[in-house]
């Protein structure tokens, strides 16, 4: 399992979590993901081998949001 912390610039609210959260988890491999906006942050833990971290970053990305 790989685990990272992506910085994401964009998400306000409950609902940038639950766009986020709802996109990425549904992703092959993806274990758990954690919204944080007071620090900008999603931690991902996930199977490499299923998922990189382009995939969950491009994910991120088509919500509307900018990785960072």
């Amino acid at each position: 399992m790989e685990k990272s912390i992506i910085n994401v610039e964009g998400m306000s609210c409950e609902h940038c979590v639950k766009a986020v959260n709802g996109a990425v988890s549904a992703l092959a491999g993806v274990q758990n993901v954690s919204v944080d906006l007071d620090s900008k942050t999603v931690t991902v833990e996930y199977d490499a081998a299923q998922s990189s971290l382009e995939q969950i970053k491009a994910e991120i990305e088509d919500q509307g949001y900018d990785v960072v």
